[in-house]
């Protein structure tokens, strides 16, 4: 119920989105495995896309708060987790894909503990291997995850 609920509520707001067009800002994060950093953790979300992997992450206000306290903060609410050490700022994106101006931050950073816990905005959350080998293979993957991989790679 509360997830169909939250789907309603994410498709009103990207009819606001298109007709309005705002200006929004998000963070996304690599968190990689505090005991192997050849793995990272992947999420499906419960309320947009819920067969894609993703990265863990929000939304956040500039004047309020700063993208890596945003990236610490949605990453202790999505996954019950704190972030160990600093935070490598690995991108920082445009788009428009939703029909809104969306600048989005995309961190990398090592989990304080290899324990998550799905919160109600994530369907699933599971240590992945950064080569996504152990993904099901028809599953679709973000593009913001595969921008993260590839750029720490380079």
């Amino acid at each position: 119920m509360l997830s169909t609920l939250m789907t309603a509520g994410h498709r009103l707001r990207r009819i606001w989105w298109r007709l309005r067009r705002p200006r929004t800002f998000g963070v996304k994060v690599l968190l990689l495995h505090p005991e192997d950093p050849g793995r990272f953790l992947a999420v499906r979300h419960s309320y947009t896309d819920q067969d894609r992997w993703a990265l863990p992450g929000g939304r956040f206000r500039p004047g309020r708060e700063a993208a890596e306290a945003a990236a610490r903060r949605e990453v202790r609410e999505e996954l019950g987790l704190d972030i160990a050490g600093p935070l490598d700022e690995l991108a920082t994106v445009r788009s428009r894909a939703e029909g809104k101006r969306d600048t989005i931050t995309i961190f990398a950073g090592t989990a304080g503990s290899p324990r998550a816990r799905t919160s109600l905005e994530l369907r699933d959350a599971r240590w992945a291997a950064t080569d996504l080998s152990d993904l099901p293979g028809q599953d679709p993957t973000s593009r913001w995850l595969r921008l993260a991989l590839e750029s720490r790679r380079s």
